[in-house]
């Protein structure tokens, strides 16, 4: 049924016949005009548009919209759900989805004429760059989900408040002012932010603030984020921030032991930059430097107790009081020459006493030593390592040389290869010992003033080159096996201990063949020099000059036989030969008078 207002419009016929209607004269109009009259008084639509249209019923299913159309619309009412103030007279716009149904039923949607229209509000504020309302639904992954006209947007975490925001729950429910800042028409994914706004407002203060900043000015501010390497303070709509250095005189290795989240705080402005709008803040500037607070009557020399903050492989920091450290290098560490990591001596937390080296209070510099508290064990090194003192020392490293070994901590010595054995021939320390082993050792000179001793190994044990001497005289005869063979000729390690050499040609045997490595023998000596442990050999000369059987060391048998000997073997024997024959027959001879 037509309202009021359509029928108020309704235009009269051309040709209607007014004068026969006031003469009470019957005018009848045709059927056909009558319907063209009516149907002109109702509006032309179009499906798949959006009109506007009235309400002129409401119950709680459903919603009766007239848009001027031969028959109303029904829409459930649930798509009103969001305006619970909608009453009966209303205007709305509906989205003409069918002019009849099945039923031959006008078929509109408030929903979807929201849904375009606001595409269109929405393009529009991005477009113009306009404030609009929304209502935030849910929290979602990385923010929240808002309703703006009716379609879901999306609000970013980062984009709720220019302060970082803890709990996100406490939004859910509100209506906020936005600005639209992305749309995808592809996806029809729209982004919306509230930091926009506020970002535009403190904009203008934070220019206003900053022109009024001076260095050294102290503000009161409240602490809004707390990072790894500082602490960000809102100064009242420009933030800035403070250092971790700058927290406290001491070292902090996390903000959190200092201040904590909103907490109310006094700083410093120690630098800014209006362009970058960067303020660099203070809050250990505001107390005296601990330096100044130090002990006046601390010298170098005393002893002060702290506790170890930083370390390196060079040192260890250690902190004597707040703000006040002092650097023990690894070298004050110990007493030992060695090169060493600090890391070895100490760890941060340790709890150490250290003796004062050097105290700048100028350049607030304080040098100190671990070592100091024990006494230089150099200083009485005569006392307790005097020469020919006998100890036990640890192997430290080899060089060719000789062995380093330390005797304690700080006291190191050498042991030439020369003096490991009195018999063996070294030619490696490695050959001898290996390093970590411990070895006994005889103090043999003392080098103070390079902190030096020279030790020995082998002279802890008697010189068998003095029992040598009486038992390889020169044309004695010994057992000896071939220990080691080389182009110049053969090592024999005689049975009695001692090792003498033999050159190719007194190594040949009676058959003419050579001797070879491990054959065990019968040798005589030709030479013996105790000064430099030389003894020279020959097999050869065995069974060329003694033709009778012979015994080992025939120094053992009468002199008389060995007289007889030297005579027999005189003819077969060289120049050089002789003068040892007849040595050696001149002292048996000497021997056997006495």
């Amino acid at each position: 049924m037509a309202n009021l207002e359509d029928v108020k419009n309704v235009q009269p016929l051309a040709d209607f016949d007014w004068d026969e209607f006031e003469n009470g004269g019957k005018v009848e109009a045709s059927k056909e005009d009558q319907e063209k009259a009516y149907d002109e008084t109702l509006n032309k639509i179009q499906e798949h548009q959006v009109v506007e249209g009235t309400v002129i019923s409401i119950d709680k299913k459903e919603v009766i919209v007239n848009i001027g159309y031969k028959s109303d619309g029904i829409i459930p009412a649930a798509e009103f759900r969001y305006n619970p103030d909608l009453k009966v007279g209303d205007k709305v716009e509906v989205y003409v989805e069918s002019q009849e149904d099945k039923k031959g039923q006008l078929v509109l949607s408030h929903r979807k004429a929201r849904l375009q229209k606001s595409w269109e509000k929405i393009n529009a504020a991005l477009e113009n760059d306009e404030v609009i309302q929304g209502y935030i639904k849910s929290r979602t992954k990385g923010g929240m989900i808002v309703d703006v006209f009716g379609i879901e947007a999306f609000l970013p975490g980062s984009q709720i408040d220019v302060h970082p925001i803890r709990d996100y729950d406490v939004f859910v429910g509100k209506t906020m002012e936005f600005k639209v800042v992305k749309i995808n028409q592809e996806f029809r994914n729209v982004v919306v932010s509230h930091k926009a706004l506020i970002e535009a407002e403190l904009e203008a203060q934070r220019k206003e603030i900053i022109s009024h900043l001076e260095k050294g000015q102290i503000l009161e501010g409240t602490v809004k984020n707390i990072t790894s390497y500082g602490v960000f303070v809102d100064l009242g709509g420009v933030d800035g921030l403070v250092h971790i250095t700058d927290l406290s005189w001491g070292r902090v290795s996390d903000p959190h032991e200092v201040v904590q989240l909103d907490q109310k705080i006094k700083v410093v402005i120690l630098d800014f930059d209006e362009e970058k709008k960067r303020i660099a803040l203070g809050m250990k500037q505001l107390t005296p430097h601990p330096w100044d607070s130090l002990d006046p009557n601390l010298k170098v020399g005393d002893h002060v107790h702290g506790k170890v903050v930083v370390m390196a492989d060079y040192g260890a920091f250690v902190e004597i009081q707040p703000g006040v450290e002092g650097l023990i290098h690894v070298s004050e560490m110990s007493w030992s020459q060695h090169l060493r990591s600090a890391n070895e001596f100490l760890k941060v937390g340790d709890e150490v006493e250290a003796v004062i080296l050097s105290l700048d209070r100028e350049e607030r510099k304080m040098s100190l030593g671990l070592k100091q508290l024990k006494e230089d064990p150099w200083k009485t090194i005569e006392v307790k390592y005097p020469v020919g003192s006998k100890h036990t020392a640890k192997v430290r490293n080899f060089t060719n040389f000789g062995i380093f070994v330390e005797l304690e901590e700080g006291v190191d010595g050498l042991i030439h290869i020369s003096d490991l054995s009195w018999t063996k021939k070294i030619k490696h320390p490695s050959e001898f010992t290996q390093v970590g082993a411990d070895i006994d050792v005889v103090v043999l000179e003392i080098d103070k003033e390079n902190r030096r001793l020279s030790l020995g190994h082998k002279q802890l044990e008697e010189n068998p080159w003095d029992k040598y001497e009486q038992i390889y005289t020169p044309g004695s005869i010994h057992e000896g096996k071939i220990t080691e063979s080389m182009d110049k000729g053969a090592v024999v390690t005689l049975d009695e201990g001692g090792e003498g050499f033999a050159t190719p040609k007194h190594l040949v045997k009676q058959d003419g063949t050579q001797a070879q490595l491990g054959d065990h023998l019968p040798f005589m000596v030709i030479e013996f020099v105790k000064d430099t442990r030389r003894i020279i050999l020959s097999h050869s000369r065995t069974f060329e000059e003694v033709k009778d059987d012979y015994k080992p060391h025939k120094q053992h048998t009468s002199h008389k036989s060995e007289t007889q000997k030297i005579e027999n073997v005189q003819a077969g024997t060289s120049l050089g030969d002789l003068d040892v024959l007849a040595k050696l027959k001149a002292d048996m001879e000497k021997g056997e008078s006495k």
